[in-house]
């Protein structure tokens, strides 16, 4: 059963907002599918849009007072998604970038190291967000969290050729990507 679901009425949201109960859940209750939606088109995988959407449904509940015009749910709701999306991404890549600690140099990295380490997890992961959804699904599968290729092609239901094209594709356009913004960040171009 194919069942549309719509978006909460002005009405409802503006009761919520107004601090009525009841009708706080039910705005929830009837965005709840448009934010896994978001969140499943958005995330690299399953569990991460399961954890996107219901920090998003949360914060919903917690400051649905700060939405300032009661039409904008939808595009509020998907930049909260969207945020949570990139903040899992930057936890994976900067995991990933932190090397062992060795035990025989309890030394700090630098203020400087650490703000240049950061810029770079940003740009990777705003690399990263950028890739098509079939590319950001199979890099973020098996070169973040490591999982091997047929379980990789296995979860998405590809083909281990299918798979291996779209993870080629997904580090040639993020390797490009990557490229340009340290291009434009050495001659001091701004780029959107």
């Amino acid at each position: 059963m194919n069942r549309r679901f719509s978006w909460p009425d002005e009405r409802l949201i503006k009761a919520a907002q107004d601090g009525d109960v009841t009708s706080l859940t039910t705005v929830v209750m009837e965005s709840q599918p448009h934010v896994r939606r978001f969140a499943l088109s958005l995330c690299a995988s399953p569990q991460d849009a399961e954890d996107a959407a219901q920090e998003a449904l949360i914060i919903l509940y917690r400051k649905i007072g700060t939405l300032r015009a009661t039409g904008a749910l939808a595009s509020w709701m998907f930049r909260i998604v969207r945020n949570e999306c990139l903040r899992n991404v930057r936890l994976l890549v900067s995991r990933r970038e932190e090397p062992p600690a060795e035990p025989e140099a309890p030394s700090e990295p630098s203020a400087e190291d650490a703000v240049l380490r950061g810029l770079g997890a940003e740009r990777i992961a705003a690399a990263v967000s950028a890739l098509p959804r079939d590319q950001r699904q199979v890099l973020l599968m098996r070169d973040v969290q490591g999982l091997p290729g047929r379980t990789v092609a296995r979860a998405l239901g590809l083909s281990d050729a299918a798979m291996k094209s779209r993870l080629h594709r997904a580090r040639t356009t993020l390797r490009h990507s990557l490229t340009a913004t340290a291009t434009a960040g050495e001659t001091g171009e701004v780029r959107p």
